[in-house]
């Protein structure tokens, strides 16, 4: 197994991959997403592998060793679902999350099928809180949430 990362920036067009996604939903509401992260973020859009639209990137080293870059925010518009990237931790908003709206998530993933549904102000300071977290130098450290100070697993705590 190669220890290269399969998620990397290319040169893909943003919007034509915006435009391609079949579900009428799902693109109308990544084309709000593209201006959201941007506004939030500023950083312009850019593809990360296939199906990932990242903003800005941050550099993660994990305890073993492995290290690489990814986007420092983002969100992919699936069949099911939009896919929205909260690198720092979903656990560490949870006051955020109980005022979002209709959504499920995992430690890092947010699923939401219609962003008409969701308080799109507690979604911008989510991406915010998130984005500010992972480029200040300091991720690997959760600096909110209940993990405060205490470095996020498999991490050495180092930003870079």
């Amino acid at each position: 197994m190669s220890d290269t990362p399969k998620t990397v920036p290319t040169d893909a067009d943003v919007e034509a991959f915006v435009a391609a996604v079949e579900h009428p939903i799902r693109r109308r509401d990544a084309e709000r997403l593209l201006a959201l992260f941007e506004e939030v973020t500023g950083q312009r859009p850019v593809m990360w592998g296939p199906s990932i639209v990242g903003f800005g990137s941050y550099h993660y080293r994990y305890a073993s060793g492995r290290e690489g870059d990814m986007a420092a925010a983002g969100f992919s518009p699936r069949k099911a679902a939009t896919v929205l990237y909260v690198t720092d931790g979903a656990e560490s908003y949870p006051e955020l999350f109980e005022r979002l709206g209709p959504h499920r998530r995992t430690v890092a993933c947010v699923y939401v099928k219609n962003l008409d549904e969701l308080d799109l102000d507690v979604l911008r300071e989510i991406i915010k809180r998130s984005y500010d977290t992972v480029t200040a130098g300091t991720f690997g450290t959760r600096l909110s949430g209940p993990n405060a100070g205490v470095p996020a697993p498999g991490t050495t705590g180092a930003a870079d």
